[in-house]
């Protein structure tokens, strides 16, 4: 009789086997394509085809049922908001496998897995080849440094522009009923070396 036959065991042990199905699965969901060899395409094919079945149900449960198996909360809300949606009206053959050849090395043959309605995908055009040179043009031109001026100095470049303005010179401030007071200059002291402080300091004095 044959018991617990039917399938392939992908030379796994159950473990394995099931991880390596539930990630095959987990990557036609989510890039609606993928290649492998054709035997772990036609055990993926299976559960791929029973999560989208969950997914058109949308009940609280099936969402559980789906988790249990995709344990990602993203990807299953994306099957039952996006993927499932679009296999509305199919009653059934939601994958389809394409063969390619065979894969130097181990000879395996190799296949696309793929969803038979698919999300489109909008690409944005490239820019032109002129408009990009511009691009980069403008993006290697240097920026001139902003010099950020006092305020006095612009108060002074302001002053003279405002008198020419109004025909009149710019003249100093005078208060009234007082002199004007020559400006002093200050002078600054220099400052001494520390050897002439020190040789003072140390300088006997003459009789």
């Amino acid at each position: 009789m044959r018991h617990n036959i039917a399938g392939n065991k992908l030379s796994r042990n159950q473990s394995l086997r099931k991880a390596t199905v539930r990630d095959l699965a987990k990557a036609t969901l989510i890039q609606q394509r993928i290649m492998t060899t054709k035997a772990k395409a036609k055990e993926a094919r299976k559960l791929v085809d029973k999560l989208i079945t969950l997914g058109k149900g949308g009940t609280l449960a099936d969402k559980r049922r789906a988790f249990s198996v995709l344990t990602d909360h993203d990807l299953v809300s994306r099957l039952f908001s996006r993927t499932a949606p679009l296999f509305k009206n199919r009653m059934g053959g939601y994958t389809r496998i394409i063969q390619l050849g065979h894969r130097a090395g181990d000879n395996a043959q190799l296949v696309f897995l793929e969803l038979t309605e698919k999300e489109e995908i909008v690409v944005s055009q490239p820019k032109s080849t002129a408009a990009a040179k511009k691009d980069k043009v403008k993006a290697k031109e240097p920026k001139e440094p902003k010099v950020k001026k006092t305020k006095e100095e612009q108060k002074a470049k302001e002053a003279p522009a405002h008198a020419e303005d109004k025909g009149e010179k710019p003249q100093a401030k005078e208060t009234k009923g007082q002199p004007k007071e020559p400006v002093k200059e200050i002078k600054k002291k220099e400052p001494q070396s520390k050897m002439n402080t020190i040789a003072k300091f140390f300088r006997r004095k003459t009789t």
